[in-house]
């Protein structure tokens, strides 16, 4: 999990747990000793959320990778002078905790660790689960076209993740149009409220976890090429766009052309498809045009869809505008078949 843009409907089912009340600052700590796990910007919310409210530094530490040193979430624990442990840790580092929590931390936690801690292992996940479990929840609910997702307070369980009963779940509406970071930074800042709330609530918001019901699951994981290699004989304009909006920020959309590969870094939907695109009859899925008008290229998608292309990156090249790429890929090519390709060897 991953920044603003110039850096489903959901699944149905009765929920018996307990949904926030609005966050006050004013909340105290219930004395609760925290042992807190994560690595990123969606971590960090919830680290300073209870830093800021959990009382003292000696009831508060940080586990992370030592892999980076730009690690926000180890930065933040050496600034602040909280205890700090490289991860794997044993149980010892453990013992002085009451809770272990957890926040997009990219590992599976061993059972012998989830079982040091008196009252378990709970996580922030940026889904209402059982929908998009897994490492990408937020790239697959806009990738999907969801309408609505989340943040949900689950109980850790040994050997699998994100299959533990619920503490608390709260909706948030995905905005038509936003991208990957903007979602990503709201629920950030949602998870880290929900969190407090159920750590400051214990013991009554431990007491009636809601437990998933597994028929309803959907998966949301690790993102390969197969998400950002575009088939467009596959994929709609909208499907294209909404890719394009949940992986932005982390990855590029990827085709090819003339052999080459092809990053597509601003693409947007069209206006109205006129006749002067000067789209042949007979073109198939990934035919493009250069639009002199809208100084973009036209790319079809499946259905007789299409995307526009704004700027784009060559394999070997700078970044450059699809007047650009017009002026030195495309004029050159006249009598050539152009069409961008999707996992195979362009013979033009």
């Amino acid at each position: 999990m991953f920044f603003s843009r110039n850096l489903s409907n959901c699944f149905k089912f009765k929920r018996k747990c307990f949904y926030a009340q609005p966050y006050s600052t004013e909340t105290k700590s219930n004395g609760l000793k925290v042992l807190f796990f994560g690595t990123d910007t969606f971590s960090l919310p919830s680290l300073k959320v209870l830093h800021k409210h959990n009382g003292s530094n000696e009831s508060l530490g940080v586990v992370t990778s030592f892999k980076s040193p730009a690690n926000c979430v180890r930065v933040y624990a050496e600034q602040q002078k909280l205890a700090l442990h490289k991860w794997p840790i044993t149980t010892e580092h453990c013992r002085p905790f009451d809770l272990g929590v957890v926040v997009s931390f990219g590992h599976l936690i061993p059972t012998h660790i989830i079982n040091a801690f008196p009252l378990g292992m709970i996580n922030v996940h940026a889904s209402l689960l059982p929908r998009w479990r897994g490492a990408a929840p937020i790239i697959y609910s806009i990738m999907n076209g969801d309408q609505e997702t989340g943040v949900s307070i689950m109980r850790i369980e040994p050997k699998r993740f994100d299959v533990g009963d619920i503490f608390a779940q709260k909706k948030v509406k995905i905005e038509p149009g936003i991208f990957m970071p903007d979602l990503h930074k709201e629920l950030s800042e949602k998870g880290a409220d929900l969190l407090w709330q159920v750590v400051s609530g214990y013991p009554k918001t431990f007491e009636n976890p809601m437990r998933q019901n597994d028929k309803d699951a959907t998966y949301a994981p690790k993102i390969t090429p197969d998400i950002y290699e575009i088939n467009w004989n596959n994929l709609t304009s909208l499907e294209v766009y909404n890719r394009y909006r949940a992986l932005y920020g982390f990855k590029a959309l990827t085709s090819k052309f003339q052999q080459k590969s092809i990053e597509l870094l601003d693409i947007s939907l069209p206006q109205e498809i006129s006749s002067g695109d000067n789209f042949k009859s007979d073109s198939s899925p990934g035919s493009l045009v250069y639009h002199y008008k809208r100084k973009c290229l036209r790319v079809q998608c499946a259905n007789y869809t299409f995307i526009e292309v704004h700027r784009l990156r060559v394999e070997g090249k700078k970044a450059m505008s699809a007047m650009d790429f017009n002026n030195g890929f495309l004029k050159k090519l006249q009598t050539s078949k152009m069409e961008f390709h999707y996992n195979k060897v362009v013979c033009c």
